[in-house]
């Protein structure tokens, strides 16, 4: 009888490692993709950039452009910043305000008021989460489509979006039942007081 406890309690430490494993690439993942949105605006707009001064130096009749190259960088941008949520959340590099936390004396207070954070911001984001599908999925029905030189349908960019947020919620989730868990906050911030 011994035997099926240890068991379940091996299976449980491996499923954990496992899991645990998987949410840190998944937020090594979506950080890796939002830092590579991020050079793609950069070469596209250093390309537009180039064009802009051949079309300079050669005149009218060389005018060369990227179409909706603005509306794209745009798009990247949104990806890249939805994206990078929860990578960078679960790295401590989103500005919070820790004056209220600092100056609780009492650590249970402190823990209490870091874990209702945690789940203010999780209720939030997935609140977020569900709206802004909701609006993808209407993009979609309606086939609404961008106004740009290049006109595409604006539930591909809305996506990244979506994803971005359902990332960032699950972080969040899972920051907090690691707070819980730990009983103590589990992020370690930098910032100067």
């Amino acid at each position: 009888m011994n035997a099926a406890p240890q068991n379940r309690g091996a299976a449980n430490r491996l499923g954990r490692g496992i899991l645990r494993r998987f949410l840190d690439g998944l937020y090594n993942t979506s950080g890796a993709v939002a830092a590579g949105l991020t050079a793609m605006i950069c070469i596209l707009v250093t390309a537009q950039v180039v064009l802009n001064i051949i079309t300079k130096i050669g005149g009218a009749s060389v005018a060369m452009t990227i179409p909706s190259y603005a509306d794209f960088a745009g798009y990247f941008l949104a990806a890249s910043s939805f994206l990078a949520l929860a990578y960078t959340f679960t790295r401590g590099g989103h500005i919070r305000v820790t004056l209220v936390l600092g100056a609780m004396t009492s650590p249970k207070l402190r823990l209490t008021a870091e874990i209702a954070a945690l789940v203010i911001c999780s209720a939030t984001s997935v609140f977020a989460t569900y709206y802004m599908t909701l609006l993808l999925e209407e993009s979609y029905r309606f086939g609404d489509k961008s106004t740009g030189i290049v006109s595409i349908s604006t539930w591909i960019p809305q996506t990244s979006v979506v994803v971005g947020l359902a990332i960032f919620s699950v972080a969040l989730i899972d920051v907090l039942v690691q707070v819980i868990r730990n009983r103590a906050p589990i992020i370690e911030y930098h910032e100067k007081l």
